[in-house]
């Protein structure tokens, strides 16, 4: 079973901050049960944030308790697949290791890579296809270093669009994520999930699986990236 919240059980934390501790512990009943996304598929988000910033304890008691209540290996190995293009090597491979010590053996496969060839224009009409036009950033790529671009259009789109993760759990990982970095990237995916099916109450939830992982911060910046630009 999932190990003990060590934050929750501080004794000095309880003596010294109890207000702390009683509201902590409401942000982690709303990870820790099903409501608009399941318990399981918030602990992966969490562990997956973790994994970003060094926190491998974390991340480890998080995948451990969502494996226990109910996540399949390869949904939880997506995982890895998202952050190798969102937060890059340190953090997927990170997360490599924290799967295989929950998951075991299992976890670590052999296979060869596949050759995938980008046809012209292809790249371009990903781009106008997901983002509604092409951001003045990819714009940049496909001018300066089409190779850059055609290899951003991968990553992107196997990250997005092929896990065993359905479309808007991995656009809602992408959330916590990024929310737990104050990044207001997060709007883009947050964007990308609703256009997947995600519902506001389920992009909020994604937004307070950073919590644990980055403080209340993660809150006020993901809730400001809900809400409609100004202007």
């Amino acid at each position: 079973m999932a190990g003990t919240n060590l934050l929750l059980e501080n004794g000095r934390l309880r003596r010294n901050a109890p207000k702390t501790v009683a509201g902590y512990r409401r942000f982690r009943h709303v990870i820790e049960q099903d409501a608009a996304l399941p318990a399981e598929i918030k602990r992966l988000f969490v562990a997956a944030a973790a994994c970003t910033k060094g926190y491998e304890a974390m991340a480890r008691r998080e995948l451990r308790a969502a494996k226990d209540a109910g996540l399949a290996l390869e949904p939880a190995a997506a995982a890895m697949t998202i952050l190798s293009s969102s937060r890059g090597e340190g953090a997927a491979l990170r997360f490599a290791e924290v799967l295989q010590s929950v998951y075991g053996d299992a976890a670590t496969i052999a296979a060869e890579e596949t050759t995938i060839d980008v046809a012209d224009g292809e790249t371009k009409q990903n781009f106008v296809t997901y983002f509604g036009t092409v951001p003045p950033s990819l714009q940049l790529l496909l001018d300066l270093v089409p190779e850059g671009a055609d290899a951003y259009y991968l990553m992107r789109e196997g990250t997005l669009s092929h896990t065993a993760l359905a479309p808007h759990h991995a656009e809602l990982l992408l959330v916590t994520v990024l929310a737990a970095d104050y990044s207001e990237w997060s709007r883009v995916h947050m964007d990308g999930a609703r256009r997947a099916g995600a519902t506001e109450a389920q992009v909020a939830e994604a937004v307070l699986c950073a919590v644990p992982v980055a403080g209340l911060s993660a809150w006020v910046v993901g809730a400001t990236a809900m809400l409609p630009k100004a202007g």
